[in-house]
């Protein structure tokens, strides 16, 4: 006698959508096919567009404000183009890698098993590439203001701690992880049609927000990569000093997002439980 099993959602209800599976730690078939490379170049480009149009727009706000203290745009713009930029290219690109641009994204989403080792791997070098090409091409343009200014470099404000620093970093990309897990949920994309032509527009959200809390007390990283990009090309002791925290801050934060999200709103851990249990008898 065979024992059929359906799944099931809330109060009984049969489900209407179907998680993707887990992706496998290591896929060797990715080199082998052009749309892995498409969606490296895809993620090299978009954050060098990023790295650019961002570091420019803080770079000239700095210019500016120096003579005039009420001239250029301000915090608010610059949290603007930072977020303004993100939505723009995870509209662009999500169709070609996922708009990760971000290696913070990426390892959430390889701890979630949402992308293979090799690919989570190779995502990252792309973006940190086209971080320092981004930026290596606002010094060569903004060349008499660039260190002057500061380059754009992620560094820990005066009266803050570490400690305050490496919290707002994790505190930020939690809930830029956070946010990029929910906006692309299956089970929201099966239910509402509408949201994945509106996931880029939280996202942007989500950046813009921790931009402005936290540009007074680390400039905001949130982003391995931006801040990796600023201090290659800056290149002084401070901003190297201060690094460490923001790779270490968004891993941290992108981890908890991860468990949060899969663990708690998805109950990963009570479904592998339920079907071990059911696998048992």
């Amino acid at each position: 006698m065979t024992k059929e099993v359906t799944e099931q959602g809330l109060y009984g209800a049969a489900k209407d959508y179907h998680d993707p599976p887990p992706a496998p730690l290591i896929e060797a078939a990715e080199l082998t096919q052009w749309s892995f490379y498409r969606a490296l170049i895809a993620e090299f480009i978009a954050t060098l567009l990023f790295l650019y149009i961002t570091v420019l727009t803080v770079i000239g706000y700095s210019s500016q404000s120096a003579d005039d203290t009420c001239g250029g745009v301000g915090i608010l713009g610059i949290a603007w183009a930072f977020g303004g930029m993100i939505f723009i290219l995870v509209y662009c690109t999500a169709g070609i890698s996922g708009g990760h641009i971000n290696p913070a994204v990426t390892f959430g989403l390889l701890l979630a098993r949402k992308v293979s080792l090799l690919r989570a791997v190779m995502y990252m070098v792309a973006q940190s590439l086209g971080a320092i090409c981004g930026v290596g091409l606002v010094k060569a343009f903004q060349s008499s203001y660039y260190k002057r200014y500061g380059g754009g470099a992620n560094v820990l404000a005066p009266g803050y701690s570490t400690g305050t620093g490496l919290a707002a970093e994790i505190i930020g990309t939690f809930v830029l992880v956070y946010t990029v897990f929910s906006a692309t949920d299956p089970k929201r994309n099966a239910r509402d049609s509408h949201v994945p032509v509106l996931a880029p527009l939280p996202i942007g959200f989500a950046v813009f927000m921790v931009h402005l809390a936290t540009i007074p007390i680390t400039g905001t990283g949130i982003n391995p990569a931006r801040s990796l990009g600023a201090a290659v090309i800056f290149n002084q002791d401070k901003a190297w000093d201060d690094h460490w925290i923001f790779w270490v801050g968004p891993f941290i934060g992108a981890a908890i997002a991860a468990f949060y999200h899969q663990f708690i709103l998805r109950a990963g851990a009570v479904k592998a439980l339920g079907s071990f249990r059911s696998s048992s008898h």
